[in-house]
């Protein structure tokens, strides 16, 4: 007769995981019966009871129950063990099957951390939701992939518990990401101390759509140098020049920030002046003329742009020796042979060199000149192996070597000066006034050369120079004179070089600017406290400007006056400008309101990353599908998401739940 089961009791037993099953006896044989699904287990002694744990945590019937004292229990460890349960669609999936996952070791502390959250809070589906939606935008991911039939089977292994997204449901989410980040950009452009400067990067989207991005540059309270970008606005090809004007003035005002422009950096391009005029007038013509000085400096032209224009057109001076030079590469690349043969001619004239030849990116102008420089060290080489490969035939003659190494010299001295301008992710406007002016002189000498090639090539450079020179001249040398380590002393240095007997007279002229652009100041202060203002949390600022001006007297210095009379600070490697104006600001109150505006001006406008592009930056290919209002969110968000992350921690360090989205 078939033994009767019957029920043991489980209540000495130590273990918590009986508290979800029954132990049942048969005879000799103890099973284990799950109480939420019924399904029967080995109950033996000798068979432990990970194998239960682990039912437990993929049981279907019970995955929405507390799981406290599974954790709590296993938090004992310093080195927790998780048995995570694969769950698959197979309902008769064997429990051999269940994979034990071995956590990373954490610092204990670490470990009570996570431990913690878990036993205190329940899985939060929404948050999940935001952290995916994060995620998307801060790596650039395709919304699509929600929908991807191997990241649901991921996101459900992972936890049964997410309820997956559709593609409209996380562009939704990233929608509101974006207008929560928004309000926090708003609410830090709003409380600024000084003005905004605006600068426009035109982007290239799928097929030949075209994208005009806003960014605002500032320094903060804490002069902390931002960069914020505001809008990224899909252009209609039949846009003119007036409507893309109202596009950016309508921008300006969604932002409420017309006010507090100070200066707008566009590249060279005669398509912007008209724009940047129209802007400048409508912002003349309003109720009350923000513009300083009226807007003495508004206008600025990227410097970055401005030196790949110059390293174009020297390239295509000598794209017939490039085409020889490429052509000659190749040759010797072509077969273990061939280049035995040139290591043999590089051997034979002494050239012991340890580069190797390499082609250019066309894509990227500085690679071009690696490709020259390279080759120019094997010139020689080049120059004896026709006698020994009568199948070359491209070399370049002894005259455009000596062109190739005239123009190698200037792309060298452009790239080290791109590379002043992208060295940091911060670079204020007091560093490029002397690499400016570098260039301005090798432009001046090269005008003077007795080389028919060189001295032509060189006005055609200074034509499109000199039009930068005279709509930035000003507000490059301004920028330097705030710098405490040059003052006017560099403005006496440069300009003699530069001008030559003209110089007194230049000189003068950058001294009215940066005197009148002071007295602006000192108005535009005075009108903030007169009590038409918005600030009304200081009613004695009306005295305070009293007090100023009746204590002028004849023998009473301005601030600009100390400053520029005091001796020079010391010039180092470590200096960091921002700091001294912050530090500073008590001994000069307009000076340093002035610095504050002018050293965040972008005097260039491109990262490190698109330094040396030929081209215009090119969007996701998978984000140029979707439609425009998203596109700006997306880019947006993206944007000040990193730039949050950078200025307090970085991801990769945060805790667990650091990234998650506060949904309050």
């Amino acid at each position: 007769m078939e033994d009767e089961p019957v029920l043991v009791d489980s209540s000495r037993l130590k273990s918590v995981v009986w508290k979800d099953f029954d132990r049942i006896r048969f005879g000799d044989t103890c099973v284990a019966v799950c109480k939420h699904c019924q399904k029967k287990l080995s109950g033996s002694s000798t068979s432990g009871t990970s194998h239960l744990r682990n039912h437990l945590v993929r049981c279907r019937r019970r995955l929405n129950h507390d799981i406290v004292p599974l954790v709590t229990a296993k938090g004992k460890k310093k080195e927790a063990t998780v048995a995570i349960a694969a769950v698959s669609f197979d309902q008769e999936q064997q429990t051999s099957e269940v994979a034990n996952i071995v956590q990373p070791k954490y610092e204990h502390a670490h470990s009570n951390y996570v431990t913690g959250n878990l036993v205190k809070s329940n899985f939060d589906n929404k948050r999940s939701r935001f952290d995916l939606a994060r995620m998307i935008i801060l790596h650039g991911y395709p919304l699509q992939m929600v929908e991807d039939v191997g990241f649901k089977i991921f996101v459900r292994n992972l936890q049964p518990l997410f309820e997956l997204v559709t593609f409209d449901g996380v562009e939704g989410d990233c929608m509101q990401i974006y207008h929560k980040e928004k309000q926090k950009v708003s609410d830090m452009l709003d409380k600024l101390p000084g003005k905004i400067s605006l600068s426009a990067d035109m982007w290239t989207g799928k097929g030949d759509a075209k994208y005009l991005c806003l960014t605002a540059h500032c320094i903060d309270d804490e002069w902390q140098l931002k960069k914020k970008i505001l809008n990224f606005l899909l252009v209609d090809p039949s846009h003119t020049e007036d409507m893309l004007s109202d596009v950016i003035m309508m921008s300006l005002m969604e932002w409420d920030i017309d006010r507090k422009l100070f200066s707008m950096t566009f590249d060279s391009c005669p398509t912007y002046d008209n724009i940047i005029c129209k802007i400048r007038d409508q912002l003349r013509l309003s109720q009350n003329n923000f513009l300083i000085c009226d807007g003495q400096l508004f206008e600025v032209r990227c410097a970055a742009n401005l030196i790949k224009n110059m390293a174009q057109d020297a390239l295509e001076a000598v794209s017939e020796v490039t085409d020889k030079i490429r052509e000659s590469i190749r040759h010797v690349k072509s077969s273990q042979g061939t280049q035995e043969k040139f290591n043999e001619m590089a051997q034979l004239v002494g050239i012991n060199s340890q580069k190797c030849l390499c082609l250019d990116n066309s894509l990227q102008w500085n690679s071009t000149y690696f490709m020259l420089d390279m080759a120019l060290e094997f010139k020689d080489a080049f120059s004896l192996l026709p006698e020994h490969d009568s199948v070359y035939t491209s070399c370049p003659s002894y005259e455009e070597w000596d062109r190739a190494s005239a123009i190698a010299s200037y792309l060298k001295l452009l790239i080290e000066v791109s590379n002043v301008f992208t060295g940091s992710k911060h670079v204020t406007a007091n560093i490029y006034f002397p690499e400016i002016c570098e260039i301005h002189m090798q432009l001046i000498g090269w005008c003077h050369k007795s080389d028919e090639f060189i001295s032509s090539l060189g006005m055609k450079m200074k034509t499109k120079f000199d039009d930068y020179w005279k709509k930035c001249s000003l507000a490059l040398a301004i920028a330097a004179i705030l710098d405490p380590r040059f003052k006017m002393k560099l403005i006496e240095y440069y300009y003699p070089q530069i001008y030559g007997n003209s110089a007194p007279e230049c000189i003068d002229i950058v001294s009215n600017c940066m005197k009148a652009l002071y007295n602006g100041h000192l108005a535009s202060d005075g009108q903030a406290g007169d009590g038409s203002g918005n600030d009304s949390r200081d009613r004695l600022i009306g005295f305070d400007r009293f007090l100023h001006e009746t204590s002028q007297g004849p023998n009473v210095k301005s601030d600009l006056d100390k400053y520029l009379e005091e001796p020079l600070f010391p010039r180092n490697m470590e200096f960091n400008i921002l700091n001294w104006w912050k530090v500073h600001t008590p001994r000069y109150p307009i000076l340093s309101t002035m610095a504050l505006n002018i050293l965040g001006i972008p005097m260039s406008k491109v990262t490190s990353d698109s330094a040396f592009d030929v081209g215009d930056r090119v969007l996701d290919p998978y984000w140029s599908l979707l439609r425009s209002n998203t596109v700006q969110a997306l880019m947006c968000a993206r944007d000040w998401m990193q730039n949050d992350s950078e200025d307090t921690k970085t991801l990769a360090d945060a805790t667990p739940l650091a990234i998650c989205y506060d949904t309050s």
